[in-house]
């Protein structure tokens, strides 16, 4: 048994070294997963997919916002081509001119794996000129799919984000898009698709984004954990994976399959330009060659300014002189301060968001200066330009 001096001694020592070494094994956890991620978050099952419906009906109980029937026609006919199935017959040569009432298309998405009597959102969209569907209800409509089946059933109370008031001057406030409303689980299934995980005891991963080394990466892992030969990797997208003969213990087997972590690969060097908000996204791989880059503008202003010319008084009357109107014209020109940067070999991403910032690039100087590079051959990525 040690005594209390030596104790005293160890104390020092030995804990900082525990915590060093404790310290050092987090942080290599934490480097080696910093990038890993889940299966499920990089690819789905080939036969997981979403379907889309869309139908048509009526949106009542609006205050005064409906369509104007005298404009839309197929709003007065819906109506009582609606109003006859309940047993209400309109007389012949009766115009119906509510201005409650407006025409809609409704949109919902009918997910994998769901069953009948389970409930969908509903998005509504007026396909007249109702300038607003607050306040509004929706009657009993089909959604179909694209084989013309009937595959749900939506009714209910809007929820509208926008609103617009008008006044009787004509003028008028719009917030967000009035027109435009939903209905949180507001259609009910009344039709499921079938689903089957795999076949010939097999079922296929698809990248969300494709890939090679990710691909090659998720075939290894898989193969790691539950034998050789058990994943392949068909192509940059897809994983065809061997599955178990019992049917009762592929969802088990998917459970795991999909919680495996692993290590994406990289995305390749892209710079990402929206044209329209000027917005910029650099990946972490982009590279340029040695280029230099000049930044400034020349600013050309003319400024015209209209005096009026008056002839010395003995002229007046004389024939000697008029009175006219002078046109004198100032041309300003402007440089900007000119500024040059150099990119030298192998710069990335940090040094080019470095450079841009110092002479102060505005975004749409940045998105000339991108491509310019490109053109130039010293920007070694992919310019996308959406």
């Amino acid at each position: 048994m040690l005594s209390k001096p030596v104790l005293n001694l160890l104390k020092p020592t030995v804990l900082p070294l525990l915590w060093v070494i404790s310290l050092s094994l987090g942080l290599s956890l934490l480097a080696t997963n910093a990038f890993a991620e889940r299966i499920k978050d990089v690819a789905a099952i080939s036969s997981m997919r979403d379907n889309q419906l869309i139908g048509y009906g009526l949106v009542v109980g609006l205050n005064g916002t409906g369509d104007k029937v005298n404009q839309v026609f197929f709003t007065e006919q819906s109506l009582k081509n609606m109003m006859a199935q309940l047993g209400v017959v309109v007389p012949e040569g009766v115009k119906l001119k509510p201005k409650n009432v407006a025409a809609v298309m409704l949109s919902a998405t009918l997910p994998a794996f769901i069953k009948k009597g389970q409930k969908i959102d509903v998005t509504v969209s007026s396909v007249g000129n109702s300038k607003s569907l607050r306040g509004g209800t929706l009657l009993m409509s089909p959604l179909k799919g694209a084989d013309g089946r009937v595959y749900a059933v939506a009714q209910g109370n809007l929820i509208v984000g926008g609103l617009g008031a008008h006044g009787a001057d004509g003028s008028k406030i719009v917030v967000n898009i009035p027109s435009v409303g939903r209905i949180p689980r507001g259609a009910i299934v009344e039709r499921s698709l079938p689903f089957h995980l795999g076949s010939n005891h097999h079922f296929t991963l698809n990248l969300f984004t494709a890939d090679f080394t990710t691909a090659s990466r998720m075939a290894a892992i898989i193969n790691k954990t539950f034998g050789a030969d058990t994943a392949d990797a068909m192509d940059p997208m897809s994983v065809k994976v061997r599955a178990p003969t019992d049917k009762k213990a592929r969802v088990s087997f998917l459970s795991m399959v999909e919680n495996l972590d692993f290590t994406p690969g990289e995305a390749p060097a892209r710079v990402i330009i929206n044209s329209r908000t000027g917005t910029v996204v650099i990946s972490s791989h982009v590279l340029v060659s040695p280029a230099a880059v000049s930044h400034g503008n020349l600013v050309v202003t003319i400024a015209e300014t209209k005096q009026v010319s008056q002839p010395n008084a003995p002229f007046i009357g004389s024939g000697g002189g008029s009175t006219q109107v002078v046109t004198n014209s100032n041309v300003n020109v402007k440089y900007d301060n000119n500024r040059m940067f150099m990119f030298k070999p192998g710069v990335d991403l940090n040094d080019i968001v470095r450079a841009v910032n110092d002479v102060g690039a505005a975004p749409g100087d940045l998105v000339a200066i991108l491509q310019a590079l490109k053109e130039a051959g010293a920007l070694h990525a992919e310019l996308v330009v959406i």
